[in-house]
């Protein structure tokens, strides 16, 4: 007789994972079916920076906590290093740094620091050699190399947990209770579909219905700069893109000046952020061009862009560049998730933004907890 499953997942990334570990919690028999040999998209191409820090307000904001939690009680266990804690957004301008001190003032802000030229200057060395007007720090990140992340995690669920994960199996459809692929079907009394950025293989119409396309990246690696980073940095340009600054209205005093002095970045929806891995190198950028088939292609141009704007925030020559590669994930243009239901009993649950490791434990948990309810 086959054997039956509690819960079967379609998608072994950082969200379809973590579907499997609310799920183990749950109590339930878990199995991953994923079409790839190992972990190749968004999940592994990213910073690995697990972000609270301006995310939008709400929702976002609530399950980038809950998430950033988690991968702190998962990650001893499974073996995956915390790189580096916080947060430091370099503000360079004073329109810039008024967004950081409204920001201060919201519950967002609670536990973060807002530091003078001269105090970020004492405490932060390294990365302030740009003068900046104000420095945000928030101690409420957690950096993991994310190529490195995602297999330990995968490893772990199915050695501490039991969970099933099935490799190199193709997922072609999706029935009551039953799960259809290319190595024969898959029984299992509830679905979750994490698609990633493949919008046709499964429930087209029901995706189609979101308006998602998709959102291409650039990433670069940096040889070792000779310190280390206290803490993540970003600076002004991701005032104006992540929402939990740039819905405030002390942005809009921000947007204009940016607009005329670094059009060429906004036009390539570039904005900051430099990690550090643990044998000192730096994960640095990135820009954004959306498409329903992004090109495969990374302009040395956009890199410079990136580079530059690395220069000026941190007032140093960006180390020799190492590695380059591109990321794609989906992108809607009115949500930053979403969670449908095509059949009693399966789920549909899409990211449609950046926020993956950064929100997807608790997506999870919430999704395993709406399908307990229906299906007791």
């Amino acid at each position: 007789m086959a054997k039956a499953y509690d819960i079967a997942i379609i998608g072994a990334g950082i969200l379809g994972l973590a579907h499997a570990l609310a799920a183990a919690r749950a109590g339930m028999r878990v199995v991953v079916l994923d079409r790839d040999a190992q972990a190749n998209g968004a999940s592994v191409r990213n910073f690995g920076f697990v972000t609270v820090t301006g995310q939008q307000g709400g929702d976002c904001w609530r399950r980038a906590m809950r998430s950033r939690d988690v991968w702190a009680e998962v990650a001893p266990q499974a073996g995956i290093e915390i790189v580096h804690p916080g947060l430091a957004v370099l503000a360079r301008r004073p329109e810039a740094a008024a967004v950081l001190e409204a920001f201060s003032r919201t519950e967002m802000g609670q536990g973060c620091e807002l530091l003078g030229p001269a105090e970020a200057a004492r405490r932060f060395p390294d990365i302030t050699s740009g003068a900046p007007a104000a420095l945000l720090h928030s101690p409420h990140e957690r950096r993991v190399e994310s190529r490195d992340a995602i297999p330990l995690l995968a490893a772990w669920l199915e050695g501490a947990h039991g969970v099933e994960i099935r490799r190199n199996t193709m997922v072609l459809a999706v029935e009551p209770g039953a799960v259809v692929t290319s190595t024969g079907s898959v029984s299992a009394r509830r679905i979750v579909v994490c698609p990633g950025d493949d919008f046709l293989a499964l429930f087209p119409e029901r995706i189609a219905a979101y308006n998602v396309t998709k959102c291409k990246l650039h990433m670069l690696r940096l040889a070792n700069p000779g310190f280390r980073l206290p803490a993540a940095v970003m600076s002004d340009l991701g005032l104006v893109r992540y929402l939990g600054y740039a819905e405030l209205p002390e942005a809009e005093a921000l947007r204009p000046i940016l607009r005329r002095e670094q059009g060429a970045q906004l036009d390539n929806g570039i904005h900051l952020i430099v990690v550090q891995s643990a044998d000192g190198s730096l994960v640095v950028g990135d820009s954004h061009h959306y498409g329903a088939t992004p090109d495969p292609f990374q302009p040395e141009a956009v890199d410079r862009l990136i580079l530059d704007e690395f220069e000026a925030a941190l007032g140093i020559k960006a180390p020799p560049v190492t590695a380059r590669w591109t990321g794609i994930y989906a992108s809607a243009p009115d949500r930053l998730m979403f969670r449908d239901t095509p059949m009693p009993g399966v789920r549909i649950v899409m990211i449609t933004s950046g926020t993956g490791a950064s929100t997807s434990f608790a997506i999870a948990e919430e999704t395993i907890t709406e399908l307990q309810g229906e299906i007791a």
